[in-house]
């Protein structure tokens, strides 16, 4: 299956709220998603994304067969970190274990890459979060370790692991 990641667009909020309106994949992501997601929370984040600075933010929808499947994107940091970005991503249940993600994120870096002088992009899956941590690996990233009780999630005090890949290794 052939995924392509693209700008967003304002009719991409339908498909985006079916993709992110599963427990499932929330339970993979940061709090602060409204569930259930809304359309109108769809046009918001797009609208907000396609207004953000484009040398600070980098975000794509993951299509397939120009179907919008997920998001990902690329996050400049501030102050001395100001040359390094985080990562973040999600697609439809329905796609998980297809590669999809492996290939949005290799095609993620080379864009930031090429577009930016960002050096060094990371990423933090949550430990349980097997899939992600291996899309991670598949696409070039390097674990650089665990962060223990990093996070708070359903209730729970979780690690979170540590992924990189710099400018020169892609």
């Amino acid at each position: 299956m052939i995924c392509k990641i693209r700008k967003w667009l304002l009719s991409d909020a339908e498909d985006l709220t079916v993709a992110i309106s599963n427990k499932k994949v929330q339970d993979n992501l940061r709090d602060g998603i409204p569930y259930p997601y809304t359309v109108q929370d769809g046009i918001n984040f797009i609208s907000a994304m396609l207004s953000a600075d484009e040398n600070d933010t980098f975000a794509f929808a993951i299509t397939v067969d120009e179907k919008a499947i997920g998001s990902i994107g690329v996050y400049r940091q501030e102050n001395i970190h100001r040359q390094t970005a985080e990562l973040g991503y999600y697609i439809a249940e329905e796609y998980w274990g297809k590669g999809i993600m492996t290939e949005a994120i290799k095609q993620i870096c080379q864009h930031v890459f090429q577009k930016s002088d960002i050096i060094r992009i990371y990423a933090e899956p949550f430990a349980y979060n097997i899939a992600s941590c291996r899309a991670l690996e598949k696409a070039g990233f390097q674990y650089e370790g665990t962060l223990r009780n990093n996070a708070v999630k359903n209730g729970k005090v979780i690690d979170m692991k540590m992924y990189s890949i710099l400018n020169t290794e892609l």
